[in-house]
């Protein structure tokens, strides 16, 4: 299996602080792979590290072979990777068929993904043409990952996708990205364990900026030990 992203031993600063001090793993083509770890940690600035959001000084982070650290986050965005922040970051204003359409890199994208994001997502369908602050909080997370849909992005990256869902929505989200794996890579970061273990494949660890730990899911969910050290759940 190759690795469609490879982050190697990257120092990243945001403004003047040094946020991650030698974070290093590497991605499977075709995988889920959770970012897990305690509040700042430095699970999104690393997201953010890979888009150029933010500012890579050691290291390099490969993607799809090409190297992409100090380019601009447009031009790595282009390159194929797509990016659900936290909080459900989507234009309120503005109706889901609008919020589609300018997801759009280029003309008749989301006209080629219609069927498929609605598939998905069939609310999203039903509710069209209501605007963003009309929808629930579930129905915004839909939103905001089918906005990343729209492009063609060989990586997604989604910044906490259970964050403030409830349990019965967690579940329909949990399957949503179970399929969507099947058609592009994913490197997400969960607070939640239990969401994480049903998704993912391949586990990092992150602390207190640093990669500590990475491998394979399943043997994380039988390592109790290293689960209470560095997430602190039994």
């Amino acid at each position: 299996m190759s690795n469609i992203l490879e982050v190697k031993n990257i120092h990243s600063f945001i403004n003047q602080y040094h946020i991650l001090q030698d974070v290093d793993f590497v991605v499977p083509q075709g995988s889920i792979t959770a970012l897990l770890g305690r509040n700042g940690a430095g699970k999104t600035t690393t997201l953010k590290s890979i888009l150029g959001l933010a500012s890579v000084r050691e290291g390099k982070v490969i993607f799809d072979g090409k190297e992409v650290q100090g380019m601009q986050p447009f031009e790595i965005a282009a390159l194929g990777i797509g990016f659900v922040p936290e909080h459900r970051a989507i234009f309120r204003d503005l109706s889901v068929e609008e919020n589609l359409k300018i997801a759009e890199r280029n003309k008749g994208e989301l006209e080629a993904k219609r069927d498929f994001i609605f598939k998905l997502f069939p609310d999203l369908k039903r509710f069209l043409h209501l605007r963003g602050t009309e929808l629930s909080g579930g129905q915004q997370q839909m939103l905001a990952i089918a906005r990343a849909l729209v492009a063609e992005n060989k990586l997604l990256l989604i910044d906490e996708p259970s964050e403030g869902l409830a349990p019965v929505i967690i579940e329909n989200m949990i399957e949503v990205i179970g399929q969507l794996s099947q058609q592009s890579t994913v490197v997400l970061v969960e607070q939640n364990f239990l969401v994480a273990s049903k998704l993912a494949e391949f586990f990092v660890i992150i602390e207190e900026g640093k990669s500590v730990e990475s491998g394979l899911m399943k043997d994380l969910e039988a390592d109790k030990a290293m689960i209470q050290r560095y997430l602190g759940a039994a």
